[in-house]
């Protein structure tokens, strides 16, 4: 516990809670360990019942609220509250809009922060590189190369893949209940690695507190890795139905976002069905090798989708 004495999380989302859950269960009660969270003013004074519960919750967990506002203050006044902590874990996704993840990295290296793990909670942007369907990724590549150029403040990378959850948004579009439809994204040989935010928040703190220190490393978790097969099959047999399958081919889905380019989904669905850097060996994750247990896709399927 030598340098994470000041622990900042930025944001209080689903990924944010989960982290600052875990880190409290892990070093709330250490003596001289901190634990806090960045949250916008507004946030803090809203009057909307969600808000106020989660800032209450916040409290309860003993994690001191800081004010401050990623997207609003220039670098030097973020620098100036980074500044307090040892360690930063940025928890915000890309909410803030273009520029937002640079700016919160710029901010942290100008703290003179330690430790940085900046909001790369998803793909393996190195393998997927410059120049994806997914504009923003380009801008977590620089994020990177930022990082890797100076030798001040470590950082640690976390690779989750998608969000468990993600996978079964209707929005997202390959699974569908309503529709009793499954899409491939490219091929139904095609994988992916999902990670369900608990998980990701119980991980992330194993992997800021492991001993010995983990510095300037890419760390590749995973729930599970499935092809688009195994996830359609494993629906068929849970609610005991034979879904529609219909394959999306890379060329229909970059068809589509030419149709609408400026659709978020339709850039992460080319991403996906291109099935670069989105999906990695269950067997050589950071978890796996620790033998820490995960929520499989099967167990989440179980949990979530039995009432539909």
């Amino acid at each position: 516990m030598h340098h994470d004495k000041a622990i900042l999380v930025l944001g209080a989302g689903e990924l944010g809670m989960a982290v600052l859950r875990n880190l409290v269960r892990r070093v709330g009660k250490v003596p001289g360990v901190a634990i806090s969270v960045l949250l916008r003013p507004s946030t803090i004074a809203s009057a909307n019942p969600d808000k106020h519960k989660d800032i209450e919750s916040l409290r309860e967990l003993g994690v001191d609220i800081v004010p401050g506002d990623l997207a609003a203050q220039s670098v030097a006044a973020l620098a100036d509250i980074f500044a307090r902590f040892d360690t930063v874990v940025s928890c915000t996704g890309f909410v803030g809009g273009p520029g937002v993840q640079m700016k919160i990295a710029r901010a942290v290296l100008e703290a003179g922060v330690q430790r940085y793990f900046p909001w790369q909670f998803g793909v393996d942007y190195d393998v997927i590189g410059k120049g994806s369907a997914q504009d923003l990724f380009d801008e977590q590549l620089d994020v990177r190369a930022l990082l890797r150029s100076q030798e001040k403040t470590e950082w640690v990378i976390v690779s989750t893949g998608m969000f468990m959850s993600f996978l079964f948004e209707p929005i997202f579009g390959v699974v569908n209940l309503k529709e009793n439809s499954v899409h491939a994204l490219g091929s139904w040989e095609n994988a992916v690695t999902v990670t369900t935010s608990e998980d990701i928040g119980a991980l992330t703190a194993e992997i800021l507190l492991s001993e010995p220190r983990i510095v300037n490393q890419v760390v590749h978790v995973a729930g599970d890795t499935v092809t688009y097969r195994r996830l359609a099959d494993a629906l068929d047999t849970l609610l005991n139905v034979k879904l529609h399958r219909t394959e999306w081919s890379v060329p229909a889905l970059k068809q589509e976002l030419a149709e609408a380019p400026d659709a978020p989904i339709r850039k992460y669905r080319v991403v996906f069905a291109e099935g670069r850097g989105v999906a990695w060996d269950k067997e050589s994750t950071f978890n796996a090798q620790r033998g820490l247990v995960v929520q499989g896709m099967g167990d989440w399927m179980n949990q979530n989708l039995r009432t539909v």
